[in-house]
């Protein structure tokens, strides 16, 4: 055998999961098409955060009258602001390639498939085929822009969130197909720069997995920054043979047509499992998902799959988590196995969305009697200092036994603050637990304590 492990990907699953094996002492390759790190680290969490951080900036200096601040405000620089994301990718790119020397990880540049058990192709770019060997391999392939059969996209008018993070020019008018983190990213950051921003959501609420409180309170946020917002609404057609687009819309009360530069598909992803061996070696999918067990074995000895093809949240932490715990199962450790339903989720538009566990529909359907409680930002020192009043955190604890059974919250930086409820429900902590935990003061998390009061009747600040 060449290696102990080879894993094909380099995203936060497979690097994530390299990196360990290499340091439980397996003899470990990793193999890469593009460039190191994936598209979470080149075309997705990354870039886009940098794209997001000049929006908020720009609108700082909108507004910096509202801080006692005197300038005659900002002007987007589209180029640069897009040299600057790929700049911040490309960093971190390279910070991937440092970790692989570090931790003694051969990379193999090529497209890497299953040939057969224990041994996996990798076409290179000359076209040739080299065989490589290992006792373990883990497939980590990713994810890519997912299309509608009746919103084909041409990489030019018609983009999905990877056209949207390069375009050469900054469009004036666009139309956001879906509703979720990556369509309302996207919506924050354009409308943000100055572009006429339009989103269409086929159900009721935008950020349609999050509590209904949070979608209905970040609507009307969206809305009062000036992007039209479209629920219940359903993209027909595009027509593209003009100048811009003609984007046929029906809506409850009819079809209309909307015009605008560009129209970006944001209505989720699409697994990458094909043409990378699966079927021919055997190992069962279902729905575009690789199937594994708790410990992300296929039913082919020897082969694993993490990240986005398996069951579970497509996010970055979750490929991460799920690789580092295949691995160690791998070493002979006995690992915990993953509680999805104690995954995160985040969303950074401005003000941020962020969650963890039932949604107060999701527990009452489960079948729990709730004690909930809420604190509004707009009753925060820290977020009237900060001038970030908009938003609140809200929390969901069994009435009988005090279980922490979710949090939502919506506000400046909650997606550093969700952390606190992810260890808190690890360790199975109680509501009076988070009250009885002193949080600093003033500090924008004090919100989480006093959320947590208020569902006891112990709040002291409303």
């Amino acid at each position: 055998m060449d290696y102990d492990l080879i894993v094909i990907g380099s995203g936060p699953g497979g690097y994530v999961a390299a990196i360990r094996a290499s340091q439980l002492g397996l003899k470990t390759a990793i193999v890469e098409k593009e460039s190191l790190g994936g598209i979470c680290l080149n075309w997705g969490c990354i870039p886009t955060k940098a794209l997001l951080k000049s929006a908020q900036v720009f609108d700082y200096l909108n507004h910096a009258a509202d801080y006692g601040i005197k300038t005659s405000g900002g002007e987007v620089d589209f180029e640069a602001v897009i040299k600057r994301s790929r700049g911040v990718a490309d960093g971190m790119s390279k910070g991937v390639q440092f970790l692989m020397k570090k931790n003694k990880i051969d990379v193999i540049i090529g497209y890497g498939s299953l040939k057969s058990k224990g041994t996996i192709a990798v076409k290179i770019a000359d076209g040739s085929t080299k065989d490589f060997t290992a006792k373990h391999i883990i497939i980590a392939t990713g994810g890519r822009s997912r299309e509608l059969p009746n919103l084909k996209q041409d990489g030019k008018k018609v983009i999905g969130y990877r056209q949207a993070m390069i375009l050469p020019k900054q469009p004036k008018s666009m139309v956001v197909v879906g509703s979720g983190a990556i369509g309302i990213e996207f919506a924050y950051f354009y409308n943000s720069i100055g572009t006429k921003v339009t989103v269409v959501e086929f159900l009721d609420n935008i950020v349609p997995l999050e509590d209904e409180e949070i979608s209905k309170g970040l609507f009307r946020i969206l809305k009062k920054q000036g992007i039209n917002i479209m629920t219940s609404s359903t993209v027909e057609s595009v027509d593209t043979n003009g100048d811009g687009c003609r984007v046929n819309v029906k809506t409850a009360s009819g079809n209309i047509v909307l015009e605008a530069d560009v129209v970006l598909s944001a209505i989720g992803i699409s697994t990458n499992i094909e043409g990378i061996g699966l079927e021919e070696n055997g190992v069962k999918t279902d729905k575009g998902k690789v199937l594994v067990d708790d410990y992300y074995q296929t039913n082919v000895e020897g082969v694993y799959a993490i990240g986005d093809i398996v069951k579970g949240q497509a996010l970055a932490h979750v490929a991460s988590a799920e690789g580092i715990i295949c691995v160690e199962k791998i070493a002979g450790q006995h690992p915990e196995p993953l509680n999805y339903n104690n995954i995160p989720g985040c969303t950074y538009c401005w003000p941020e969305v962020a969650s963890v566990g039932y949604t107060e529909k999701a527990a009452k359907e489960a079948g729990y009697e709730i004690k909930v409680g809420k604190f509004p930002f707009s009753a925060s020192g820290k977020a009237s200092a900060a001038g970030a009043k908009d938003g609140f955190v809200k929390l969901i604890f069994d009435a009988k036994y005090g279980e922490f059974l979710g949090a939502h919250m919506l506000g400046a930086n909650v997606t550093e603050m969700i952390a606190e409820v992810v260890t808190a429900r690890k360790l199975e902590s109680t509501g009076h637990e988070i009250i009885k935990s002193v949080h600093p003061h003033p500090t924008m998390s004090e919100a989480v304590m006093e959320a947590a009061a208020d569902a006891y009747g112990e709040v002291i600040h409303l």
